[in-house]
């Protein structure tokens, strides 16, 4: 059921973040959202409570841990608990090794491996001791198999993986029942694109989603299937992407 649960979505100002709190605002849900920028949160959250839907909003930085623990507070005092966290926030600054875009390697780890983290700890005690909870992340297909240039984005996708499958292995031997997905999305209309600096980089990604993208509630629907399944049934890993693309 997703009416009425709480939850959490992290870069949710644009793309696959906002698609899926429009969607399970709109069916129920009590979405609280982050991301940096301000005035499209804003207006996201006025769009879905002026629709008879429930959403505030928080600026953060995911890579805080005060922020982090602040939007998990804000869910807890506004709606009275937490009972998903969607860690969705991510960057995707491609670029050769050769390039040695070394500041673009360390925000992407900041960000994709430490910004998980930092919402993992968040919430992981409220979900320990209620017993309930459900985690799901927005990893790649890069967190699948290797692609030229995305030797950093797709490490810190594949530390998602690992990191998500001992949730749930630990979570199962502890008796905690807490719930995890990891989405591995293939070209997705979103902004991604916007981070890249590398020209061949950019040209060619550009190129790909310009054939081949599909539409950000593509992803939000199997999130909200996730959420959907009994409290019993855990659904851990979703492959989604164009038709037409060969991945």
């Amino acid at each position: 059921m997703i009416k009425d649960k709480v939850v959490i979505i992290t870069g949710a100002s644009s793309g696959i973040g906002e698609a899926t709190a429009k969607l399970l605002a709109s069916k129920g849900a009590k979405v609280v959202l982050g991301a940096r920028r301000e005035q499209q949160l804003k207006q996201l959250v006025d769009a879905i409570n002026s629709g008879g839907g429930q959403a505030v909003y928080q600026v953060m930085d995911v890579t805080n841990p005060a922020d982090n623990a602040a939007i998990a507070k804000l869910a807890k005092e506004t709606f009275g608990g937490v009972d998903v966290i969607f860690l969705n926030a991510g960057i995707m600054p491609t670029s050769p090794l050769s390039a040695l875009k070394t500041d673009e390697w360390n925000q992407t780890v900041d960000v994709n491996i430490k910004g998980v983290l930092n919402g993992v700890a968040a919430v992981l005690p409220t979900f320990v001791s209620q017993k309930s909870g459900h985690i799901i992340t927005t990893s790649s297909v890069a967190g699948l198999k290797a692609y030229p240039g995305a030797a950093i984005y797709g490490g810190t996708k594949w530390f998602v993986r690992n990191f998500m499958e001992v949730i749930r292995i630990e979570s199962a031997q502890e008796g905690t029942n807490i719930r995890t997905a990891t989405i591995y999305p293939a070209a997705i209309n979103t902004q991604l694109l916007d981070q890249i600096t590398d020209p061949n980089s950019a040209k060619a990604m550009t190129k790909l989603y310009e054939q081949h993208s599909i539409s950000p509630d593509r992803v939000a629907n199997v999130v909200a299937f996730a959420i959907d399944q009994p409290e019993d049934t855990n659904v851990n890993e979703f492959t989604i992407g164009p038709t037409t693309q060969p991945w």
